[in-house]
């Protein structure tokens, strides 16, 4: 059969990668999809020295590649938000498929792109944008077909996960390790996306799309950063059987669907929990198959190229069959999308891990409880280390509780005077099937 013509947009780590493994693995790949995929056009600004495309017609102006009338497909590896944007509805309105690696335009602009992807006859695939080379968007949307999903918990940002397994191994503080995650190239020079969740909370809008059959709604994310973890923290943790990891958790529950990010504790037998390094992980629970874990590497070059390949092969599958009988973007037919509310943090139901500095006064420890009970807050664990200091360390693990209760009750804790220097707290899940 005829080959199926691909342009590349964007020739940096990723593209580089996926023009790698195309021109590597052809004879694989084509067996698998039935036909020749080749690269026809690029558009990159500059050359990449990783991957030798001097033979491949070339254009800094990526719009080009969009208008193609030879390009069957365009693979959008540009990253960012407007001109990503532009040039998927550019590629769309041109009657070209799309497969693409970038979370933030599909957290952000994906209902608008996936309505214009239907109305063309087209498709758009994503499969790269969430977790690196793990399938994760392809178990959830028709591995799990049959299931009703719970609830879905990962470690889906590589930079966060290290930084917190290195303080834990290594008791290194939050900025020494991070400057070193920037020298390795696993944090930008601004690492606020990667530190402060917003770049997991982009991810996981995305899974929880795919998981509940909602449109996707960034804006509703709950995101909070590591920056103020501290290596006593996790220590703290460790004593408590537990390890702190920065997780994304989306839940259905009776009141709506939770969307959140935050440095949280799990139970340290449970798998998630020994996920260490730059890894991601993505732990979906439903109700027919139980719990599944997803591991492997969530970024990089090749790892990442091999689910844009993926993608690909997908998308001329359907090419050459019955494109009317595809697989919708978000796993469920854009006319039977829910409903269902996003619920506001303080509505959230989690434990608490509470550390606290307080003087070392008979009393305090009393005033302390006295006040997590008058919100009905129960304690699970008390942890306080005898010091020659006036100021003890006073670390409380709660039970269950929702967020507006426990704000105000930390509110109330921070106000007596023999508390020092706020509360740090951080969210506990067991993360078994509930």
């Amino acid at each position: 059969m005829k080959p199926v013509n691909v342009g590349i947009c964007g020739l940096g780590t990723v593209g580089s990668g996926t023009f790698n493994v195309l021109a590597r693995n052809q004879e694989e790949i084509s067996r698998r999809a039935g036909r020749v995929i080749q690269v026809a056009q690029i558009g990159a600004r500059r050359p990449n020295p990783a991957a030798d495309t001097s033979e491949i017609p070339t254009t800094s102006d990526i719009f080009e590649v969009a208008r193609n009338p030879e390009i069957d497909i365009v693979v959008e590896l540009i990253g960012g938000y407007d001109t990503a944007r532009e040039l998927v509805l550019e590629a769309i309105a041109n009657g070209k498929h799309v497969v693409t690696a970038n979370k933030a335009l599909i957290a952000e602009h994906g209902n608008e792109i996936f309505e214009a992807a239907q109305a063309n006859n087209v498709i758009v695939a994503y499969e790269a944008s969430v977790a690196g080379g793990i399938p994760i968007v392809k178990a959830i949307r028709e591995g799990l077909a049959a299931n009703s999903i719970n609830w879905v918990a990962g470690i889906i940002n590589g930079t966060g996960n290290f930084i917190l397994t290195e303080m834990r191994d290594k008791g290194r503080d939050f900025e020494d390790v991070l400057a070193e995650a920037q020298a390795l190239g696993y944090a930008e020079a601004d690492p606020t996306f990667d530190v402060e969740g917003i770049d997991a909370a982009h991810k996981l809008t995305i899974l929880s799309s795919l998981a509940f059959g909602v449109p996707l709604q960034f804006s509703k994310a709950y995101t909070e950063g590591i920056s103020k973890v501290t290596t006593d923290d996790v220590n703290y943790a460790e004593e408590l059987g537990y390890r702190i990891k920065h997780l994304g958790v989306t839940r259905r529950t009776e009141e709506g669907i939770e969307l959140r990010v935050h440095p949280t504790l799990i139970p340290e037998k449970r798998l998630i929990a020994n996920v260490d390094g730059v890894m991601n992980a993505v732990l979906v629970d439903a109700d027919a198959v139980g719990p599944t874990l997803y591991y492997g590497a969530g970024a990089g070059s090749e790892a990442t190229a091999s689910a844009v390949i993926a993608d690909l092969v997908d998308t001329v599958r359907v090419m050459t069959a019955d494109s009317s009988n595809r697989v919708p973007h978000l796993a469920f037919h854009p006319s039977r999308l829910s409903d269902l509310p996003m619920l506001p943090m303080d509505e959230v139901e989690t434990a608490y891990y509470l550390r606290m500095q307080a003087i070392d006064h008979p009393g305090v420890l009393a005033d302390v409880t006295r006040i997590l009970a008058e919100q009905s807050i129960s304690i699970d664990a008390i942890v306080q280390h005898d010091t020659a200091e006036e100021l003890v360390p006073v670390v409380i693990v709660t039970h269950k509780v929702k967020e507006a209760a426990m704000n105000r009750a930390i509110s109330a804790i921070e106000a007596l005077e023999s508390i020092h220097g706020g509360v740090t707290r951080i969210r506990v899940e067991a993360l078994d099937a509930q």
